[in-house]
């Protein structure tokens, strides 16, 4: 990956405080929330340029009741970039091989619109571990 950016410690950070700024509501009472994973293997594959491609978006869009979040590992490291996209009253939708254009896809369509973007998703529902 040639002009690769590595991520450091600092950029997360940023990324983090960027993401608080936009999120001028309480987790709970928004419209939606997204988590993007970024776990190494999610990083490794681009997850920070789907956080950043969201982030612009929601910022374009000059909304406030997404909440933005991350988190590690989703066991699918093959489906990376992921993202997951839950929005009140409806099963959580999980997102896989993201770009850039396939995030402001799903953030017009499916978070703004209400409507899942299909020929992405990878599975709807809370996984169960037991």
């Amino acid at each position: 990956m040639a002009g690769t950016k590595k991520l450091r410690i600092q950029d997360l950070a940023k990324i983090r405080e960027k993401t608080k700024s936009l999120m001028a509501i309480r987790e709970g009472e928004g419209r939606a929330r997204v988590t993007v994973h970024m776990g190494t293997c999610g990083i490794a594959a681009g997850a920070r340029e789907i956080m950043e491609a969201l982030l612009d978006e929601i910022g374009r869009a000059k909304i406030q009741d997404v909440i933005v979040t991350t988190s590690g590992c989703a066991g699918l490291c093959n489906k990376e970039p992921m993202a997951t996209v839950e929005i009140k009253n409806q099963p959580p939708v999980k997102y896989g091989d993201l770009t850039p254009e396939k995030i402001k896809k799903i953030f017009v369509q499916h978070i703004l619109g209400g409507q899942m973007v299909a020929e992405l998703v990878l599975g709807v529902g809370s996984e169960t571990m037991y």
